[in-house]
């Protein structure tokens, strides 16, 4: 049996291409895909060929074990249904929805422990949004937020969104959401956000500082999330975290990385810069937390948080060229790109 899967062939390029999928083994399903999503930052920096090409894609997911260097397949949010099974699979999982960290292609074969059952209440689209809410719940965790926190986040794009939600229901005394896109400063104040502001806007750039640090002490941020994906708004992030604050990390710069000013404010302050990335858990928290629980805690919060919502753009899956063109050039307002395929 042959698959249709999505190459990136060069720079900015991508197209279908046909492989042949390999024999059902017994403990292996294979699974009709419904839909995928496009990572809006992470395939933004591979399809703009901001990573380096020897870096290895993620050694944590079995699909993808390969290097950034073309053609290559890449993705992590696809979500089907079983069509088929090895022998050594339960017949129970006949026709079940589930999600697969995969690469976008129209049916898959991996092994049954890959695959993630998708709970009954939730849609096929929503649990898309898996990776995402799992990311989110992380940087989150590895903050470490406590009540009366003041805090910031920095990219209002899916991530930012939903990490925005999830502080919103600790009992902080701010949430400032920061965006230069008004749409999504105003999605981060349906989510929860206390006030949302442009920080290239100079006058409420500076107003924001004077109202945090204009006060006795302690004052400024105490955690600052940097979520989009560009170093200024981490130099923005350290002018604004105060005494002690936290800054965690969350971005992926790829080949794009600048200077950072690390001057008077950041080293007098004791400013602690967290790096955060969804594959591992927090040594401290490990003991207590895994895998499995994030990822049901991540389910629970798609069914309250409804991150479907956030979805601005259906393609199907041939139309994978201009897909990839919207999410980076975030035409009309792209937020959240996601394949259709046919049934």
């Amino acid at each position: 049996m042959r698959a249709q899967v999505i190459f990136h062939t060069a720079l900015k390029q991508v197209e279908i291409g046909d492989i042949e999928l390999p024999a059902l083994r017994e403990n292996q399903v294979l699974v009709a895909t419904l839909f995928s999503a496009i990572s809006p930052g992470t395939e933004s920096l591979v399809y703009q060929g901001r990573v380096p090409s020897d870096l290895p894609q993620d050694n944590t997911i079995p699909s993808l074990k390969g290097a950034f260097d073309y053609p290559f397949r890449y993705g992590y949010a696809l979500v089907g249904y079983i069509v088929g099974r090895g022998r050594k699979v339960d017949p129970k999982w006949d026709g079940r929805r589930v999600f697969v960290f995969h690469p976008h292609q129209n049916r898959i074969v991996v092994a049954l422990d890959e695959c993630l059952p998708v709970p009954d209440k939730l849609s096929s689209e929503a649990a898309l949004f898996l990776p995402n809410m799992e990311s989110a719940l992380n940087f989150v965790m590895d903050a470490k937020p406590v009540i009366g926190d003041i805090a910031g986040v920095f990219g209002l794009g899916v991530v930012g969104l939903l990490c925005t939600a999830l502080l919103s229901r600790l009992s902080l005394q701010q949430l400032v959401a920061l965006d230069p896109l008004i749409d999504r400063c105003d999605r981060a104040l349906a989510l929860g956000a206390t006030e949302t502001l442009d920080p290239n806007h100079n006058e409420r750039w500076t107003s924001l500082k004077t109202c945090l640090f204009d006060k006795p002490e302690p004052n400024g941020l105490d955690i600052a999330f940097e979520l989009s994906g560009n170093m200024n708004a981490l130099n923005r992030a350290i002018e604004v975290t105060g005494f002690a604050g936290k800054i965690i990390v969350a971005s992926w710069y790829g080949t794009a990385s600048k200077p950072l000013d690390l001057g008077g404010h950041f080293h007098r302050n004791r400013i602690r810069l967290i790096s955060s990335q969804v594959s591992t858990i927090d040594p401290r928290l490990s003991g207590r937390w895994n895998k499995t629980r994030r990822i049901n805690l991540a389910w629970s919060m798609i069914e309250a948080i409804k991150p479907e919502t956030l979805i601005s753009h259906r393609l199907a899956f041939t139309e994978c060229a201009t897909a990839f063109q919207i999410n980076d050039q975030k035409i009309e307002h792209a937020l959240q790109v996601i394949f259709e395929y046919p049934r």
